[in-house]
């Protein structure tokens, strides 16, 4: 009786150690291997693979992959900081992501900064993704072992598994919590590392050495805000929930994972984009902006800028609770101290569609999150920003004579003709697109450096500004910012206008397109950035690189004898991950794109997962055709009943509903899986390949990019179906690894 308690109690653990040190990893190596934050399912897939492998070979005591777990973390970890530090102390060296100084497929800000053409040293994003992936797939082994091996000794599989679940339930409820206070990455390892000492002692490993990397591989993931490429001393480095933040107070910057963000100035003598709506409105003769909302207001300059040009009231929206308190505690304005602004911590979003109040002046400022919306999707934070029904979201918070207004820098053309697009179609005109410094036209083919200003709505004031003025001139010295010559008075000299020392020309651009027409963003393909729905070659060749390495690590690791792929626990797990992706993005529109929601998403489905496994229990004998059936029928309508349905009515058609129909799918697919688990002969090698085949969803997913996350379901239908026809073992022969 004393090993079945012990066993149970250490799947617990090992449920929740699995769990918490991925978060931590996605997290930490997200932010320190340059610019992996926008790869952070490389992570995922690694552990994953590392721990169906571990699964598999849970009978081999050799090589003892749990042994060199501290050895592992400390050289991945150290590693991970050189890369880091050779990054900052060497310019001439490059990180190739996607080709992004030429004709990319796919946008990702912060990483063109350093010429590809230019640099001596260049190293594709793939390769720098590939050695991660391989060193962090060993890192999870050796708990993997662990895990098969527990399985193993425990002949109740669904009482284990149920006992797994509540450990990594707890594991994920454990890691919001240290986000939620801010605990920096050495706490987070720290447990890892100290839960690994656990099982190594209990297997009689631990030894001092092994102990002195582990601490090694803690104390290096300390706090590196005062390196010397870094800012200099008076900077800080804070681990908000969604990224590492660097604030150097000297000159007021903030950098998120390594890559530069914002500064907070002073919005009258810095910086005239802040200021430039208002300086438009006013003069082209419209009123002042009185109610204000800003999407984006980061550390505060827009909120500054509205004050002073008369808003009486501010309803100022920033999603990341670190970045908006250093603005409130040291932005030279001290906006945020204002009774007339009102901060809100939420996703934008989300404040779009629960909003009543009705603005004169709503704005996109420099919505670019640079972070993905989660680990288990390729969209980026903000990307449910940019989408029709975003747009029509802005469209009704708007008052009578209300304006829109985006920027930022987009990067490419064709960014630019898609947001235009969309405004065009929404408010029944062609926005007034400018771009900072002047352009006269914008071609969708092209690539721009500078920032382009989309102004929707009730702009006729400003277009008749322009009809009067060829050009608005507004003076860039920073002693004279708030001088303007105003539409339809004399420009500045010919000398003055021709240097650029003092002016700006702002005048709108022409849209021109040579390329075909791009398709609009919208809640079921929200890839703004994305030039066109298809997987673009960047992603294709780090799947199969990853593929690749993950096969010969496998085949390397694979025992003398068979190990069996089991086809269904393996499509259950493909099918899952899928299932998992959906869940997170779509009730992202419901309830925000927050990290708390995300958390509560994840544990809500290690719940249904957990309480699937008590009705197997409960009910006793179950049948697999009548829960397949159910889990189909559940599909169907998450892929025939889009969310907007739900946009509208009471809380519980609004909240409950969508939740019910989103979710409901898990459950199915957790009863059927412990079902399964449940009559497993060899459970550490089924439920190896029920992470195997999560693997294969977490490639699916990519298919979203082409057909949307709404039919990626399609694709879960189809692996649920080659689950059911696995359950008579006519696909095993195909599905076999061996080692000769």
């Amino acid at each position: 009786m004393a090993s079945v308690t012990t066993n149970r109690r250490n799947l617990f653990i090992i449920g929740f150690l699995i769990m918490f040190m991925e978060l931590a990893c996605i997290r930490w190596f997200g932010a320190y291997v340059v610019f992996l934050q926008f790869f952070t399912n490389v992570v995922l897939i690694a552990a994953f693979v590392g721990m169906s492998i571990g699964c598999m070979c849970a009978e081999r005591s050799e090589p003892d992959w749990l042994g060199r777990f501290p050895a592992l973390a400390a050289s991945t970890i150290l590693l991970a900081l050189c890369l880091f530090l050779s990054y900052g102390l060497f310019p001439n060296m490059a990180i190739d992501v996607g080709s992004q100084t030429t004709a990319p497929q796919v946008v990702f800000f912060g990483t063109e900064y350093r010429d590809v053409d230019l640099a001596s040293f260049v190293i594709p994003m793939e390769i720098v993704a590939g050695v991660f992936f391989v060193l962090i797939l060993f890192m999870f082994i050796g708990p993997g072992q662990i895990l098969g091996q527990c399985f193993r000794r425990d002949p109740e599989r669904v009482q284990a598994y149920a006992m797994n679940i509540a450990g990594s339930l707890a594991g994920i409820l454990s890691f919001a919590l240290l986000s939620y206070g801010e605990m920096p990455p050495v706490v987070w390892f720290a447990i890892s590392f100290a839960i690994i000492a656990y099982f190594l002692k209990e297997n009689q490993k631990l030894t001092r050495s092994k102990v002195g990397l582990l601490i090694v591989a803690a104390l290096a993931v300390w706090d590196f805000g005062h390196l010397p490429f870094t800012p200099p001393t008076s900077a800080s480095t804070i681990w908000s929930p969604y990224y590492l933040v660097r604030y150097d107070g000297a000159d007021k910057s903030i950098a998120v994972n390594s890559i530069a963000h914002q500064n907070m100035v002073k919005t009258k003598t810095e910086a005239p984009i802040y200021s430039l709506p208002h300086l438009l409105q006013r003069d082209a003769g419209g009123e002042p902006f009185r109610n204000v909302l800003i999407i984006g207001a980061g550390s505060g300059n827009d909120v500054a800028a509205a004050l002073r040009y008369g808003a009486e009231r501010i309803d100022a929206v920033e999603i990341d609770p670190v970045i908006a308190r250093i603005g409130r505690r040291d932005h030279p304005e001290q906006p945020y101290q204002d009774a007339r602004v009102h901060l809100h911590l939420n996703d934008g979003r989300n404040f779009l569609r629960e909003s009543t109040r009705k603005y004169d002046l709503i704005i996109y400022a420099l919505v670019d999150s640079l972070i993905l919306h989660s680990s288990v999707s390729n969209i980026r934070l903000e990307s449910f920003l940019f989408t029709e029904q975003a747009i029509a979201d802005v469209k009704r918070n708007l008052a009578p004579g209300g304006v829109f207004m985006s920027y930022n820098a987009m990067r490419q053309g064709w960014i630019v003709h898609r947001i235009a697009g969309m405004l065009n179609a929404a408010f029944n005109s062609d926005p007034l697109t400018i771009f900072l410094p002047y352009q006269k036209e914008i071609h969708d083919t092209l690539p721009y450096k500078g920032i382009a200003v989309l102004i929707a709505g009730n702009n006729g004031a400003i277009r008749s500004g322009f009809k009067t003025s060829e050009a608005f001139w507004l003076n860039s010295n920073p002693t004279l910012n708030d001088q303007t010559v105003g539409f339809g008075k004399q420009p500045p000299p010919p000398d003055a206008a021709a240097s650029g020392a003092d002016w700006l020309r702002i005048a709108p651009a022409s849209l021109i397109q040579n390329g075909p027409a791009l398709r609009s963003t919208d809640d079921n393909w929200p890839f703004l950035y994305l030039h066109e729905p298809s997987v673009a070659p960047l992603y294709w060749r780090a799947m199969a690189i990853m593929a690749l390495l993950g096969l010969a690590v496998l085949y390397w690791q694979a025992p003398k004898h068979k190990v069996s792929m089991n086809p269904r626990m393996f499509f259950l797990g493909a099918g899952f991950l899928l299932l998992e992706s959906k869940a997170v993005v779509q009730l992202a529109l419901v309830f925000g794109s927050t990290w708390f929601v995300n958390t509560m998403v994840f544990a809500t489905i290690m719940v249904l997962i957990l309480g699937a496994n008590l009705y197997v229990l409960w009910v006793g004998r179950v049948r697999l055709s009548w829960h397949y059936g159910l889990l189909i029928a559940a599909l169907a309508v998450n892929i025939f009943v889009p969310l907007d349905a739900f946009l509208e009515g009471g809380a519980f058609w609004r909240y409950m509903a969508p939740c019910i129909m989103v979710l409901g799918p898990v459950f199915f697919a957790g009863v059927i899986f412990a079902v399964s688990f449940r009559a497993s002969e060899n459970p550490d090698q089924d439920f190896g390949a029920n992470i195997a085949g999560a693997v294969l969803g977490g490639f699916a997913e990519y298919l979203s990019m082409l057909l949307g996350f709404q039919y990626l379901l399609l694709i879960a239908v189809l692996f649920y179906g080659l689950s059911a026809l696995g359950k008579t073992g006519k696909l095993d022969h195909a599905l076999r690894l061996s080692k000769e």
